[in-house]
């Protein structure tokens, strides 16, 4: 979790809401994917710090499985990503903090281990969830104080 924090300051640094991913390949301990959000410097929706590792971690694994692989995001994932984690076969997914008006693993939905699903993944979540908290308060306080949205 530490260094997804270190990716959502990444994106902090690029006045993006400040997100961070990472994925890691169980067997071998290495990082395979790592992602801040980057929907505003790129113009793009899907541009979610989970988005952006799960592409960089299937092109290093070469392939969409990633089976024996853990996912460690900042925020609680919202439905688009969450979807993405199930479709990419990934066996655990550990969050920050939850996500009140969008979280899609436990908060508003269950996407992550619904049972109606073909894949489910095993969850940790609050992990470190005062510190992603944290970053993610001072960036929107900041915001507001700037009259920014």
């Amino acid at each position: 979790m530490r260094e997804a924090i270190e990716q959502a300051r990444a994106a902090l640094a690029l006045d993006e809401v400040p997100v961070g991913c990472v994925i890691a390949h169980v067997p071998s301990g290495r990082i395979i994917g790592r992602g801040h959000n980057l929907r505003e410097t790129s113009n793009d929706p899907t541009a979610h710090a989970e988005i952006i590792a799960l592409r960089q971690a299937s092109a290093e694994m070469e392939s969409w499985r990633l089976t024996d692989c853990v996912l460690a995001v900042t925020l609680e994932p919202c439905p688009m990503c969450a979807g993405a984690m199930v479709n990419a076969r990934l066996d655990r997914l550990i969050y920050g903090c939850a996500d009140p008006k969008a979280g899609a693993a436990r908060t508003l939905f269950t996407l992550c281990d619904d049972p109606r699903l073909n894949h489910r993944l095993q969850i940790s979540h609050g992990v470190l969830d005062v510190e992603c908290a944290a970053l993610l308060g001072e960036f929107f306080k900041s915001r507001r104080a700037l009259g920014k949205k």
